[in-house]
């Protein structure tokens, strides 16, 4: 049996799945957790690596492997391959003000057109303007900027500082194109790194990563991890969303639901997103093709909120809404509890509307939080529609997507069919993937399991209703 591994080094820990070549079945995994915050020092990231191989099984009997892991953090390397400082990982807002410098300077549009993306604070860029600013002597040491899938494939290959077996070769970082596309100073559309905007941001040049293609080897061997594994195959790696997308096997057409603390909807589209707007982030994938994606803030915390006022469980909450009609008796939920992102409403805050005296039940409470919250994802679907985008089918995924009425009330309120495909870690599938496409030269075509398929059933008055609350905060 030939076996691959991929990893999801993610913000909150490392997976590692080891996967049989021939049929794609999981044969053994292992996890471990990463610290809290939003500035990390990456040692702690290979610690876990190393200690979710160890939990896996290890990498002897393991002929190719893959990183994928979470998107746009900065890891900023001096010219003997340190760490300079903490990483600042997507979700780490102190850039927002040299986001906005970089619009200012060079205006939305040009950037759009020029990355694909308009700055927020989650993206490389941002991050490196506010070490530029705020830390200026550790800017000025910056020989070589990575992403942390980046600097783990380099570890992994045995690359790295103070005693690495093979030593800080910084021409030796690479990259994908899925990763690559949410710095913010490379082009999706061309395939090139955009250096103005990278010393615009930085302050002065530096090495960067080359960029991998679809199913290319970053390189030979894992001694980072043993000196005796040097025929291992180290795929290129990913973004978290499109190492999710390779694990679905989604192709053109697809677009994917997440339910997370936040959500995403993002899907396989032939031609990159330019949106001015910043609505859609215009990523590659990892096939080859492009990856336009949207962010919502408020996901299943909206749930979870309802969940405690209600007094009950996640499963309960399912059933009251399935006891409720379609449109929660006129009771709808506007879920910007964390302010949004999409709309860009950073302060907003939550309401619900169309309470009366009959209307106002448990029922139709805990429908309005699904509905709500669905319909916010539909928002950002029809953003991505709005750049060419026209889904085939919705895969909808994470831990709400298995709740019965999540499923059932997705079917109203979205036009296009919904599956749901069976919990797993999708991102270190999709590394698996990788791992394999880069061992044989080919895509692997695994089948996915579809757990459930509800028929369509749109019911357009639930996002009429919800159009029409929205219209309150001018967006």
């Amino acid at each position: 049996m030939t076996l691959v591994a991929g990893v999801d080094s993610s913000t909150q820990s490392c997976k590692v799945v080891v996967r049989d070549l021939d049929t794609g079945a999981v044969v053994r995994s292992g996890k471990a957790p990463h610290p809290e915050g939003t500035s990390v020092d990456p040692a702690a990231w290979w610690e876990a690596l190393l200690t979710a191989i160890e939990a896996a099984g290890g990498l002897a009997d393991v002929a190719a492997i893959s990183i994928g892991g979470q998107q746009h953090g900065m890891v900023a390397l001096d010219s003997d391959g340190r760490v300079i400082r903490d990483a600042l990982l997507w979700n780490d807002t102190r850039s927002a003000g040299a986001a906005n410098d970089l619009i200012e300077e060079f205006g939305a549009a040009a950037l759009a057109e020029r990355t694909g993306l308009v700055p927020v604070p989650s993206f490389t860029s941002t991050k490196l303007r506010w070490l530029r600013d705020a830390e200026p002597d550790n800017a000025a040491r910056v020989a070589a900027v990575a992403l942390p899938h980046d600097w783990l494939t380099w570890r992994l290959r045995g690359y790295g500082p103070d005693g690495a077996p093979l030593g800080p070769v910084l021409e030796e970082l690479a990259t994908d194109r899925s990763d690559v596309s949410g710095t913010g100073y490379w082009s999706p559309s061309t395939g090139e790194y955009d250096r103005e905007l990278l010393v615009a941001s930085l302050g002065h040049d530096a090495i960067l990563p080359r960029v991998l293609g679809p199913g290319e080897a970053a390189g030979r061997g894992a001694l980072g991890v043993d000196a005796g594994l040097a025929d291992v195959v180290v795929g290129p790696g990913a973004g978290d969303n499109a190492g999710a997308a390779l694990g679905l096997g989604a192709a053109e057409g697809d677009v994917v639901i997440s339910i997370g603390t936040s959500g995403t909807v993002f899907g396989v589209a032939p031609v990159a997103a330019r949106d001015v707007s910043g609505a859609v982030a215009g990523f590659a994938d990892a096939s080859g093709e492009f990856l336009p994606l949207v962010a919502t803030l408020n996901a299943a915390r909206v749930l979870d909120s309802f969940v405690r006022i209600l007094g009950v469980t996640h499963d309960e909450l399912g059933r009251l809404a399935l006891d409720a009609e379609p449109g929660a008796g006129g009771v709808v939920l506007v879920p910007y509890f964390e302010g949004e992102r999409t709309p860009n409403l950073p302060d907003a805050t939550a309401s619900l509307t169309g309470l009366t005296l009959a209307s106002t039940t448990r029922e139709n409470l805990a429908r309005a939080a699904i509905e709500g919250m669905l319909c916010a994802l539909a928002d950002g679907l029809d953003a991505v529609r709005a750049q060419g985008l026209e889904p085939r089918r919705l895969l909808l995924v994470g831990g709400a997507a298995q709740n019965p009425a999540v499923q059932a009330i997705a079917a109203q309120v979205f036009d296009a069919p919904v599956e749901i495909p069976e919990p797993a870690e999708y991102v270190a599938l999709g590394g698996a993937v990788q791992a394999a496409w880069a061992l044989t030269g080919s895509r692997p075509a695994w089948e996915v399991s579809i757990v459930a398929a509800p028929g369509v059933d749109t019911r357009p008055e639930i996002r009429a209703a919800y159009r029409a609350a929205t219209s309150a905060y001018g967006s």
